[in-house]
This record gives C-alpha cells, structure tokens and sequence, in this order.
C-alpha cells in the first residue's frame, strides 16, 4: 500500500465523496478515484460502494478506516524520528475562543511537552469540520451542548470524538442605564445564537449582526442586550461597561473534537487541555 493511496482512501471516506475529498487535497477527482482504484486493486478487495448519493465504505473498507489513520500517525512519527523534525499538532478554533482560550492551553504544552509545536489556525465551524475529516486539523475547539458532538443543533461529519475541557457561560447583558430591549444576536449558525434561541422566545425582537464582536461593542454603546459567553463580556462587566441582567442563561461545554482513532498523537494536548 502506498501512504498516498492510503490517506486519499480516508479522505474520501469521511468526506462521502470524491470531489469533496478532492477538494480537501487539492487534487483532480480523476486522480482520487484513480488512488482508491489501486487501493482497491492492492488489497484485492472492494473498499467503496459507489452510490448516486456518493461512496459507501464495505465492510472490508470499514475495517480499513478502523486501522488506516493509524498507520498514517505511525509514517508521520517513523518520518520525525528519521529526520529529527519536531511532532506538529494543528488545533482549529473560532476566533473567539482562539484568542481567549488557548494561550494557556499553549503555555501549558509548552511546558510538558517543549517538542511539540501547536498550530494554531482560526476558522468557522463547517470550515473547522472539513478540515478534519480531510487531515489538515488534528482536533477542534468550539461550544456545544449534551452528550454528543453536535447536540445543541448543528450538523457534524461522521466519526468525532470529545472531550469537555471549560465550562462556559452565557450571561445577558446590557450597558447601564439603556433600556432598550433589542436582542442583539450573530448569525443562526452561531453556538451562543442556538444557545440563545432555545432560552430566549421568538417574542423578543432581534437585530442580527456578524460577529461576537461587533454584538459586544453594539451592546456597549446601548443599542440592544446581548447573550455573550463569560469570557467575552468579563472585563466589561468588572469595569461597569456593560450590566449582568437578572435572566437564567444556559451553559455551553467548551469542547475539543477529533476524528476518532487520533487520541494517541493528541494525548498531550488533550491532557493541556484538561489540566
């Protein structure tokens, strides 16, 4: 088997489909289905069943992915320990939570494990997923809900696993003396904004707006309230800049994700996580 072959066969695996997982790796579908061709041709076995709605693993391929990121993990540690190149782990995250979670995660990775370079890349949820289910994540930082990944209403690619690391939670708020009762919210997609409208009646008028950000600074200047995470409005509220409402709001888990069967090369992540 080659390594090439093998990584486009997981690709196309939990994408669903050829294009889809060409697009993931920058190359022609003509040349992916060409890798899962020879894949197929090695093992004597047939890895896919090509559907009008995309490619179904066989149980022979489902026994493949069971063991195939393995044996990638394995080549990429094989290839470090040849070269001396240092492990990279590549964590995604919204912004938000990029800018006001994993410092300390850094610090602490740093100094457990000063072999690992953690890279950072800041995306939007779907944008998040993709990247891994194609490889080009380790693992993701976002909110969620409940005892599944995806639980407080939003779309998942198959085979992700979870840790919860933080609890966070969302407070209303507005700034002092305003009382205008405008809900200011992002986009439907948003985790704080599923949050929101579950809590939060379709009674309440709303103005959307684009970013956490941008709803913080329009609630600071009196133009609505707002349900923000802890984080986002915490100096706000210490320096009397924005006001804590008496409203019961919901809890997020702040949540690490990855493709299942990838624990071993994120253990000393997940543990600076946890820590």
């Amino acid at each position: 088997m080659e390594l090439r072959h093998l990584r486009g066969f997981v690709v196309v695996a939990r994408s669903g489909t050829v294009t889809e997982a060409a697009n993931m790796l920058g190359l022609a579908p003509a040349s992916v289905s060409e890798q899962i061709r020879r894949l197929e041709g090695t093992l004597g076995v047939a890895l896919f069943e090509r559907t009008p709605r995309g490619m179904r693993l066989t149980e022979a391929g489902t026994r493949l992915l069971d063991r195939a990121q393995g044996l990638l993990d394995h080549a990429d540690e094989v290839r470090r320990a040849v070269t001396e190149r240092r492990q990279r782990v590549r964590v995604g995250a919204l912004e938000m939570l990029a800018a006001a979670r994993l410092p300390s995660v850094v610090r602490r990775l740093a100094e457990r494990r000063p072999d690992i370079d953690l890279e950072v890349t800041s995306l939007p949820r779907q944008l998040l997923f993709a990247e891994l289910a194609g490889g080009g994540l380790d693992a993701g930082l976002l909110l969620d809900s409940g005892l599944r990944v995806g639980a407080l209403g939003f779309a998942t690619p198959p085979d992700l696993d979870y840790l919860d690391v933080d609890e966070v939670s969302l407070i209303l708020v507005t700034a002092p003396g305003h009382a205008d009762r405008t809900l200011l919210v992002t986009a439907p997609e948003c985790s704080a904004r599923l949050a929101v409208d579950r809590v939060i009646g379709p009674e309440v008028p709303r103005r959307e707006l684009p970013s956490v950000a941008t709803v913080r600074e329009w609630t600071r200047q009196g133009l609505g309230m707002a349900m923000l995470p802890d984080f986002v409005v915490e100096a706000d509220l210490a320096s009397g800049a924005l006001v804590a409402l008496d409203v019961a709001a919901p809890t997020l888990a702040l949540r690490l994700v990855w493709t299942r069967g990838r624990e071993e090369p994120l253990r000393d992540v997940l543990y600076a996580m946890s820590a």
